[in-house]
């Protein structure tokens, strides 16, 4: 009897190994799925963007995060982690970044990569305003991507989530499943629906531009909205401003912010400013209950 007791015991202790090891197994299936990214030394770049700049102790901090980005490009994409943190100390709410960032990507109605979130603390007379950046968070266990039923979602090796346009067939699911609310959708409006119409019946402003269709450069590509093509009709969200990283440019949120308060760079260099703002013991990100594990970090 004591040695099925023991054979028991050891049948149950394997079992619930071998449910452990398979729903592991499962996770990853499901938050890493397998892309074909390029890989390797061919993604490495040798930036030129800061050679006949010499280095400052007293440069300005952008200066030092896009030495930090140069030095970070020239390692194949899989060694680099990319972050951002955001000073809430320093974040006054005036909002140029999410101006840049609708300039930068051409963005229109109802879409908005960066919004500015005012949070009301304290009580009359002792009340004060509290600004929350918040891009996509760029999470390790991003919850949009297993909801999408076309695999039109993907975490790259650097860790920036993005949309492939081409595939996304605007079902919003993972919409819902961000907890962040850190994606939009694109209706494919424009800032100059509904401009004035004069007697005769043209257009007094607005309606005759076409600055709204030029197509924007994300990704890498150009993707013109011009007659409601794609990302019309596509779930959209913030990226790191990929195509800058690419040229050794900062994300446009970084470099319009008036106060410095977003950082930028590659968390995999021990020497970036990002590792060292992380290693901090004010840092936070949000909503940690939900297992997403957010690449945003914020300092108190």
């Amino acid at each position: 009897m004591t040695m099925e007791r023991r054979e028991l015991v050891k049948a149950g202790a394997l079992t619930a190994a071998g449910v452990l090891a398979t729903g592991a197994l499962v996770a990853r299936a499901r938050f890493h799925r397998e892309t074909g990214d390029p890989q390797g030394e061919e993604t490495a770049r040798q930036l030129t963007v800061l050679d006949n700049i010499e280095p400052r102790f007293d440069e300005d901090v952008l200066l030092r995060m896009q030495r930090d980005l140069v030095k970070a490009m020239a390692k194949p994409v899989e060694q680099r982690r990319w972050v951002m943190v955001i000073d809430h100390r320093k974040c006054v709410g005036c909002h140029a970044c999410t101006i840049g960032c609708v300039a930068e990507n051409k963005l229109p109605p109802g879409v908005v990569y960066r919004p500015v979130i005012t949070e009301e603390r304290g009580e009359f007379p002792n009340v004060h305003l509290k600004f929350i950046p918040r891009p996509c968070m760029q999470c390790e266990r991003p919850p949009c991507v297993p909801v999408c039923p076309v695999k039109a979602t993907w975490r790259r090796p650097d860790g920036i989530t993005i949309v492939d346009y081409d595939k996304c067939i605007g079902c919003r699911y993972c919409l819902t499943a961000c907890p962040y609310g850190a994606r939009t959708s694109d209706f494919g409006l424009h800032y100059w629906d509904g401009a004035a119409v004069g007697a005769d019946g043209s257009a007094v402003q607005g309606r005759d531009h076409t600055q709204e269709d030029l197509p924007n450069h994300e990704y890498g590509k150009e993707w013109s909205r011009k007659g409601h093509q794609s990302p019309v009709g596509n779930a959209r969200k913030c990226h790191f401003c990929l195509h800058r990283l690419e040229a050794g440019q900062l994300p446009m949120c970084v470099t319009t912010c008036i106060g410095r308060a977003t950082y930028f760079g590659d968390a995999a260099d021990p020497d970036a400013l990002v590792t060292e703002l992380i290693a901090k013991n004010n840092v936070y990100v949000l909503l940690p209950h939900k297992g997403t594990h957010p690449r945003v970090f914020y300092i108190a």
